[in-house]
């Protein structure tokens, strides 16, 4: 199925169960599932103890320079363990991924496994319901080598984030990120680099959440300069363990950045 027509089908499968699915059926208490996507920056809360979460989507990406055209289809995984009440493992990769690079002599292919992380968040400060108060977590994460073809990443990398989430006023909230990361090159070579992220928050509904969200990382390789992504979407709870997302964005500064990108979620709590 050409990518446009597998993007409308997804985009259109979606918007039709959303509007099947009525406030109606969303359960009367405040326990709702809370995803860390869709969006560039994370949530500072857990799944809470003895909980299991599954969040995912199809998302493709695409880059040019000049003639050259590169198209990117992923199913980016996030998996999530309540081990405690304020602490959980993470398991996050782009799982399978497929690439085509086109230029005005040659189209080329190439698929594979990507890197997968093991890591943790732990919510150390946590805000009551309905307050003002910000609540604060930290996330790590440790890439080991893996992955393969020409998306392996043969040296181990990672990241530590620290994560907010301020409820600054009715029906709006900030989400900002800070952290530090180590990532791999094209070139093999590893660097060091900063990362920034803030997602803006609408809910005219405890079911219904729109946002912009924006993230930054400097360099985005090693001697390069810093990059920089924007996007914006919509998230929808059914009951309150399934959340449905459509979102869209694009690299406003950096030459590793996709132009744009696409991601159609899911997220279900167990």
């Amino acid at each position: 199925m050409p990518l446009r027509s597998l993007c409308a089908s997804t985009a259109l499968l979606m918007v039709a169960t959303i509007g099947m699915a009525t406030p109606a059926m969303a359960d009367p208490s405040d326990d709702y599932i809370n995803a860390d996507r869709p969006g560039i920056a994370d949530g500072s809360t857990t799944v809470g103890k003895n909980r299991f979460q599954l969040e995912t989507a199809i998302q493709a990406e695409f880059r040019h320079d000049g003639d050259e055209h590169e198209r990117t289809i992923f199913f980016p995984t996030l998996l999530r363990l309540g081990f405690a009440d304020k602490v959980e493992v993470r398991i996050e990769g782009n799982t399978y991924s497929w690439m085509r690079q086109k230029d005005p002599t040659d189209t080329s292919h190439s698929d594979g496994f990507a890197p997968t992380s093991i890591g943790l968040k732990y919510n150390f400060v946590d805000a009551p319901e309905g307050s003002r108060q910000v609540s604060l977590g930290a996330i790590a994460r440790i890439f080991p080598p893996s992955g393969s073809g020409e998306f392996r990443n043969s040296k181990t990398t990672g990241d530590f984030r620290m994560a907010a989430d301020w409820a600054f006023a009715d029906n709006w909230s900030l989400n900002p990120n800070i952290g530090v990361g180590v990532f791999q090159d094209d070139s093999n070579r590893t660097y060091t680099a900063g990362l920034a992220a803030a997602t803006l928050n609408f809910n005219p509904s405890k079911t219904l959440n729109f946002f912009v969200d924006t993230g930054i990382q400097a360099p985005e390789e090693k001697g390069g300069r810093a990059s920089v992504i924007i996007d914006a979407g919509v998230a929808y709870i059914i009951g309150h363990d399934i959340q449905l997302d459509l979102s869209v964005g694009t690299g406003v500064a950096g030459s590793t950045t996709p132009h744009p990108f696409l991601a159609a979620g899911f997220s279900k709590r167990f």
